[in-house]
C-alpha cells in the first residue's frame, strides 16, 4: 500500500491537523515542518506532492503510539528503515490498544472475515512458520474501518 496514502487516511480518520502532525513527529523525537507535512499529505497528482519515506512513516507511527499510550521511559525506539504492512498494522494495534476481538470487529464491519489464527499470523516475526504477509486489501479495509469507528462512530 502506498505510504503517503496510509498517512493521508490516518490523518483523516483521526482528524489530525498539520500542527498536530508536527507534534506527533516531535513525540518521536523528530522535527518536521508544516511544509513537509503538507507535501506528504497532498494527492499524487497535486503540485508540491512529496512521497513520504518508510522511515518517516515509521517515525510518525512511533509518535502516534506515544500520543495514544504515553512515551515510555528510556530512549525512543529507532524507526524502521523499511516498513511493511504487517509492521504498520502492528503499530496501529499498539497505538490504539486493540485486542484481537476489536480488530476482528473492525474488519467484520468492513465485510472482511478472517479468523483469529489468520490475524495472529500478521503479528508474528518474519521467518516463523506461521507468519503471514498482510495484503494491501486487509490493511486498507482495516484503516477504513478505523475511520468509520473513530471519525464517524458505529451505529449501535
Amino acid at each position: 500500500m502506498n505510504k503517503s496514502d496510509i498517512l493521508r487516511r490516518l490523518r483523516y480518520s483521526f482528524d489530525i491537523k498539520d500542527s498536530q502532525m508536527v507534534e506527533i513527529f516531535a513525540l518521536a523525537d523528530h522535527k518536521v515542518s508544516r511544509t513537509q507535512v503538507a507535501a506528504w499529505t497532498k494527492r499524487e497528482e497535486d503540485e508540491g506532492f512529496e512521497a513520504i519515506k518508510d522511515e518517516e512513516l515509521a517515525i510518525f507511527l512511533n509518535g502516534f503510539i506515544n500520543l495514544k499510550r504515553g512515551k515510555r521511559a528510556g530512549p525512543q525506539i529507532p524507526p524502521e528503515k523499511e516498513l511493511n504492512n504487517n509492521q504498520i498494522f502492528r503499530k496501529l494495534r499498539i497505538a490504539l490498544s486493540l485486542k484481537d476481538d476489536d480488530i476482528l470487529e473492525i474488519l467484520e464491519n468492513m465485510d472482511m472475515q478472517i479468523s483469529k489464527h489468520e490475524l495472529s499470523a500478521f503479528f508474528r516475526k518474519r521467518g516463523q512458520s506461521q507468519y503471514r504477509h498482510c495484503k494491501d486489501q486487509i490493511l486498507r479495509k482495516f484503516i477504513y474501518g478505523l475511520q468509520i469507528k473513530y471519525r464517524h462512530g458505529y451505529e449501535d
